[in-house]
């Protein structure tokens, strides 16, 4: 009784937020610890990746998958997709605790949601863990290419984020083209990496950071920029801050060192709390609303039914350019910051489905083959 009523604060959090499932799965044998969202299915079935983390406590677990899953409604519903958001999390070490039993168990768990949960690679994950558990479940998406899937997502996230920086570069300083305009990527991974032959092919200055020094030795192989340390990132004389790594970079203690006139990047949440999206706008400082400029992953995966087209993906990549535009406009109109201007936009898309419909499978058919019942 007293673990329950230390627990009843999860249907608050989910009744505030508006989730509709949270299911904890345990594997004994292979060790999984994971916990699965699906905050909103009225446009699609929920759509998002699977993260593993080593989490310090259960309660920070929950915390993200929570957050993340909501964020994926968000995403999918300013994209333009039919598809709600989900999440799962994996509470264990990526670099240690892999196996391929703990995928197939996974699997097994996300198989049980018969299709009202998709998922695939986050941060921690590869495609290829996701070959394990495709042997028990065929609700997955971003699978290798020889296997069937779209690939490595980072190429159109990477590209959908060069146009979103594109637009912020038009409503600031009006003009989309980025020749001389200074950028500062903070994290250079796989999108952050692309990120910089995109900045760069169009005449930016870019600086870099990272936590990962083999991050930095291959971007400083391949393009000409110049690295700074983490925690200087934030306070460089710049342009443009880009936030490619992990999120709520945008808080109390690295708010008042921006001197960037444009926050915009690959992370996800990168706002530490809603607030903080206030003081940008308060201080003139242009966001793009982070769901909105990396949503070229969900698009991706997204374009995977019924048979995935990279030139449809890209197409409709580019396309965060205008997304963005109308956003800043709604924002512009009502007097609102950013990331408020882009929930008003969702909102309004959601409000025009009819939310709680459930989703099923074809009978003989595969995750492509989902319809409405």
């Amino acid at each position: 009784m007293a673990w329950l009523q230390d627990h009843m604060g999860i249907f608050a959090e989910m009744a505030q937020h508006g989730h509709e499932q949270v299911t904890f799965c345990y594997d004994r044998v292979s060790g999984l610890k994971s916990i699965i969202a699906i905050h909103n299915t009225g446009l699609g079935p929920a759509l998002g990746g699977t993260r593993m983390w080593p989490y310090k406590t259960e309660e920070e677990a929950l915390n993200d998958v929570l957050r993340l899953s909501r964020g994926m409604t968000y995403k999918s519903g300013a994209a333009g997709c039919n598809f709600g958001g989900g999440k799962a999390v994996i509470w264990g070490d990526p670099a240690v605790d892999k196996s391929e039993g703990l995928f197939r168990a996974l699997g097994t768990f996300v198989q049980s949601f018969d299709g009202r949960f998709i998922t695939g690679t986050d941060v921690g994950t590869a495609a290829e863990d996701f070959v394990w558990a495709r042997a028990v479940t065929s609700y997955l998406v971003a699978l290798p290419e020889e296997h069937g899937g779209s690939g490595d997502s980072s190429l159109t996230t990477a590209f959908g984020t060069w146009h979103g920086i594109r637009a912020c570069a038009q409503e600031k300083f009006g003009s989309p083209r980025l020749k001389d305009i200074r950028v500062a990527v903070q994290g250079v991974g796989k999108v952050g990496y692309r990120l910089c032959g995109y900045l760069l092919e169009e005449g930016a200055e870019v600086t870099v950071t990272d936590v990962a020094q083999a991050n930095l030795d291959k971007t400083t192989a391949a393009f000409k920029v110049k690295v700074v340390p983490p925690e200087e990132i934030y306070g460089l004389e710049v342009d443009i801050l880009s936030p490619n790594a992990l999120g709520a970079i945008i808080n109390d203690e690295t708010i008042g060192k921006l001197k960037a006139k444009v926050v915009a990047g690959a992370a996800n949440n990168q706002l530490a709390e809603e607030r903080h999206g206030d003081e940008l706008h308060r201080r003139g400082i242009l966001y793009a609303p982070d769901y909105v400029i990396n949503a070229g992953g969900i698009i991706q995966v997204a374009e995977e039914f019924p048979t995935f087209s990279r030139e449809r993906a890209m197409k409709r990549a580019a396309a965060i350019y205008d997304t963005l535009m109308r956003i800043f406009a709604i924002a512009r109109r009502d007097g609102l910051p950013t990331y408020r201007a882009a929930d008003v936009m969702v909102e309004e898309r959601l409000a025009g489905v009819q939310a709680g419909r459930l989703w099923v499978r074809r009978k003989g058919g595969t995750s492509g083959s989902l319809q409405r019942s």
